[in-house]
C-alpha cells in the first residue's frame, strides 16, 4: 500500500507493506544518492533490526549508527549534544542522511536532531512500534522533552520518506502491542466510526491478526488527510491530541515512568469524554462505550490522581493559549471537535 502526502516542496511517499524492511535500502535508494548515512535507534530495536538493515544500507553508502538506551529517558534534550556528538565524528553533512529505526522516542529524538544538525539534514522514518506505526512517523512533528514537559522543544520537519514494515511489531513486547492501541482508537474515535467498529468487533490485538495492514493504514490515512489539510496544527490537526491534554499531564506527573504514552492517552481520552458527556457536551452512553474497548485491548482508564494534581502540567500544555484551552471532545463515536475552554472544565477534586 502506498500513500502520498501532499505538501508541495515537502511531499512525501507512504509505504506500508509486510516484509517492506528486507528491502529497505532498494526504496532509500529512490529519494537518495548522497555519501553517508547515520542510523539512529535505540538498543532494543538494533538489537533485532540494526545489523541486517545496515549490512544493506552498506551496499550503497558509508554507514555509521547511533545506539540510545531504549526509553522515554532518551527523548531529552540533554541527550542530543551526545547525538549532534556522534554524527559529527562520523563525518554526516548537510548532503548526507539520517535514518530514523524505532519506536515514537527514536523518531521524534532522530527527527529533531536532523531538523536541527546543520541547520537540517534529509531524514526517512523506519517506524518498528504500533504507535509509530500508525501516529508519529507521520506528519513531520518532531521533538524533545523537557523536565518541565513532554514535547516543549520541537519542530514541523517532514521526512523523505516513511517505511512501514507491520512484520516487525511480532518482536515488540505485549505492552507496547497495547500501547499502540491507545492510538489506534484514538483514530476511530475521532474520524473514523466504521474503524471503531471494526476494533470492537475484534476484541484484542490477536483478532486483528487478518486486518492488520488495513488498520495501519486506515489511521496513516486520517493523519494524512489532516496533516495536508493543516500541516502546522493551527486548527482540523489539533483534533489529533483527543485525549492528550490529559495524557501528558498523566505522564509528568510520574515522571515517564509509570504509564507508557498510548496507555496515558487511553486514560485522557475516557476520562475527558465522562466530563464532556456529564456536561451534555457528548453523547450520552459514549464514555462507556470507550471504555469497554480500553479495556478489552488491554489500556487503563484511570491512573489514581485528583486532577488538582495534573493542572500545573496542563498550564504548559501547547494547546494553552492566552490562558484558553481548546480541548479536543467527541459529539459522539466519530465526530470530534475542538472545545475552547480554560482548566475549569477540570474540576480540581474529581478523581482521573
Amino acid at each position: 500500500m502506498e500513500l502520498n502526502v501532499n505538501l508541495g516542496k515537502d511531499s512525501y511517499r507512504i509505504l506500508i507493506e509486510r516484509g517492506l524492511l528486507k528491502r529497505a535500502a532498494k526504496e532509500i535508494r529512490e529519494i537518495y544518492q548522497g555519501k553517508k548515512i547515520a542510523v539512529i535507534s535505540d538498543d532494543s530495536v538494533y538489537a533485532f533490526y540494526g545489523e541486517s538493515l545496515l549490512e544493506q544500507l552498506k551496499e550503497y553508502w558509508e554507514c555509521s549508527a547511533v545506539i540510545l538506551p531504549h526509553g522515554e529517558a532518551s527523548k531529552s534534550i540533554d541527550v542530543l549534544p551526545g547525538v549532534y556528538a556522534q554524527l559529527l565524528e562520523a563525518g554526516i553533512s548537510r548532503s548526507d542522511l539520517i535514518v530514523a529505526l524505532g519506536g515514537g522516542v527514536v523518531g521524534d529524538l532522530a527527527g529533531f536532531a536532523a531538523a536541527t544538525y546543520l541547520r537540517g539534514i534529509p531524514f526517512v522514518q523506519i517506524p518498528t512500534s504500533l504507535l509509530a506505526q500508525v501516529d508519529s512517523s507521520v506528519g513531520g512533528k518532531v521533538a524533545v522533552d523537557l523536565k518541565e514537559g513532554k514535547n516543549l522543544v520541537g519542530a514541523f520537519y517532514q521526512p523523505k520518506k516513511v517505511l512501514i514494515d507491520p512484520d516487525v511489531l511480532k518482536t515488540l513486547p505485549e505492552r507496547y502491542i497495547h500501547d499502540g492501541m491507545g492510538e489506534v482508537i484514538k483514530y476511530g474515535c475521532i474520524k473514523d466510526a466504521e474503524l471503531f467498529a471494526l476494533l470492537r468487533r475484534a476484541g484484542s490485538f490477536d483478532g486483528l491478526a487478518d486486518h492488520l495492514t488495513e488498520v495501519i493504514t486506515r489511521c496513516v490515512d486520517i493523519k494524512r488527510q489532516v496533516v495536508e489539510e493543516d500541516q502546522f496544527d493551527t486548527g482540523e490537526r489539533m483534533l489529533l491530541n483527543f485525549g492528550h491534554t490529559l495524557a501528558h499531564a498523566v505522564e509528568q506527573r510520574f515522571a515517564y515512568e509509570r504509564e507508557s504514552h498510548g496507555e496515558a492517552v487511553a486514560i485522557g481520552m475516557y476520562q475527558i469524554t465522562r466530563i464532556s458527556e456529564e456536561l451534555g457536551l457528548t453523547r450520552e452512553g459514549t464514555a462507556g462505550e470507550i471504555r469497554k474497548i480500553l479495556e478489552s485491548y488491554g489500556l487503563p482508564v484511570s491512573c489514581g490522581v485528583h486532577l488538582s494534581e495534573l493542572k500545573e502540567a496542563m498550564k504548559r500544555d501547547k494547546k494553552n493559549f492566552k490562558n484558553s484551552l481548546r480541548l479536543i471532545l467527541l459529539k459522539e463515536i466519530g465526530e470530534s471537535i475542538i472545545y475552547p475552554s480554560d482548566l475549569s472544565f477540570f474540576e480540581d477534586e474529581r478523581m482521573v
